[in-house]
This record gives C-alpha cells, structure tokens and sequence, in this order.
C-alpha cells in the first residue's frame, strides 16, 4: 500500500501559534487550554464522550517541514532514532496526546493540557482508559539508563531576574521563569533543541524572542539576568507590534546582554 487517504474531523484551537511555544508533554502545559471543533454531522459520534476525564487526541504536525532519522530529545545528550523518541520530526507526522477534556458544547470540545499547536488537523479522539492505556511498571528503554536521562539541577534566580519573568509575563502572558526552569533543569550544556550555547562572556538560554544568561555551580542553575533577542537595530526599526514589550523592557533594565 503506497498511500491513504484521511479526512480530519476537526480542528485545534489553542493559543500555542509556534512550535517552540507547545511543552514537551501535555502534563509539562501548566493545564493549557484549548478546545477541538468537530465537523458537522459527529453530533453522535461523541455522544457518551462527556463522562471521561481525559481523551486521545490524534493530530498532525502541520507545520513540520521533513523528518529526521535521528534527533537530539531534550532528554537526552546523544541523538536518537526518531521513533524511539516523541519527536514531532517524523516519517509521517502524527501526533498523540492524552489531554484533560473539561466540557462539550455541541460540537467544541473544551481540554486542558494541552500541548497541540492552533490550526492543527484531528484525525481522531479515543477515550482514555486508565485500566488498558496505562502501563506504570514498563520499561523506559534509554531513558530508564542511569545517565541518561540527563540529570536535574536545581533552578534559581537572581533577584534581577525575578523582577525580569515578572515583567515579561505582565507585559507578554509569557510565563518566562517556568519556560526556563524546565528547560534547565535538565542541564546547561549546549542543546539546540532547548536552545543553550555559549559565548565569549558564558552560557545563553533562548525562549522565544527573550534570552536569558545563567551560571552553574555543581547541580544548581542559576539565571542571573534576562535581555532581548532582537538587535538594538531591530528594536529602534522594526515595526512587529511585539517590539513594544522588548523596548519598554530595555527602558526598564537596559541593554544588558
């Protein structure tokens, strides 16, 4: 069989618009929420939906662009094979999540924990069963290896950089300091998939437009300050409406970098 052909049934609605915005795993969204709108003529089709507390959701990654026999997880600190891992970049681009389904009105399906990007086709939706979906004691292959997952450290800020996340969130509804200790709880060695490197003056984490320098000191991380991504050209010419929250952090703290 060279080919099939699917139809979707509905359609993602979530504030997640980019890839680098959805978390790892529906329980690391911090209880994101979203709906699903079904097409017309599944009124019965989820009939007898509303009693489960969590349901499949199977989509497409729709903005994915190839795949990649081997990746780099953000758990891991050596590539892959792709289908030992839960990377979007895959031969066919199916996703799977078990999210929280809140309510049905008609046709809308409202979840939480949700980690699917808007606009995202849904071919279908299964009930969650915890007696036959969940297996507590099978094995974890390479990530049950004693160094492998990486190790976790411990996050902490500076008071400045308490001050910058606030601000951040204020001003964006980007909850920046979580978005941070989850990525570097897992390590500060350079990774592009969670988007550390390092420079001539240390270590750099990226989150979105924002970056954010840190220090290590055995197993504790700490961030000592946030700055912009975007050039101080791009700030005094660009015209994106989400320059406003980077220059007024600028007037605030400085071009610090």
């Amino acid at each position: 069989m060279s080919s099939l052909t699917l139809q979707p049934l509905g359609i993602v609605h979530s504030s997640l618009g980019e890839k680098l915005e959805a978390a790892r795993q529906p329980t690391a969204s911090g209880g994101a929420i979203g709906t699903i709108e079904l097409n017309p003529g599944l009124e019965d089709a989820i009939s007898d939906l509303a009693g489960f507390e969590r349901i499949w959701v199977l989509f497409w990654f729709h903005l994915n662009e190839g795949w990649r026999p081997k990746v780099l997880p953000p758990r891991s600190d050596k590539r892959r094979g792709v289908l030992a891992t839960r990377s979007p970049h895959r031969p066919n681009p199916i996703g799977l999540s078990a999210v929280r389904l809140l309510s049905i009105e008609g046709l809308t399906l409202h979840v939480a924990d949700l980690d699917i990007l808007d606009g995202s086709p849904v071919f279908d939706i299964k009930p969650y069963v915890a007696y036959a979906d969940a297996f507590p004691d099978a094995g974890s292959g390479w990530l049950a290896r004693p160094a492998d997952p990486i190790s976790t450290y411990t996050v902490t800020f500076s008071t400045v950089a308490e001050t910058q996340t606030q601000f951040v969130l204020e001003h964006t509804r980007l909850d920046l300091r979580a978005r941070l200790v989850e990525a570097l709880a897992l390590g500060p060695q350079p990774h592009a998939y969670r988007r550390i490197r390092k420079d001539e003056r240390g270590a750099v984490i990226a989150t979105k437009e924002w970056r954010a320098r840190f220090a290590v000191a055995k197993n504790v991380i700490q961030v000592d300050h946030v700055f912009s991504g975007y050039s101080p050209r791009e700030l005094a010419t660009g015209k994106e409406p989400q320059l406003e929250a980077h220059r007024a952090f600028e007037a605030r703290f400085g071009p610090a970098r």
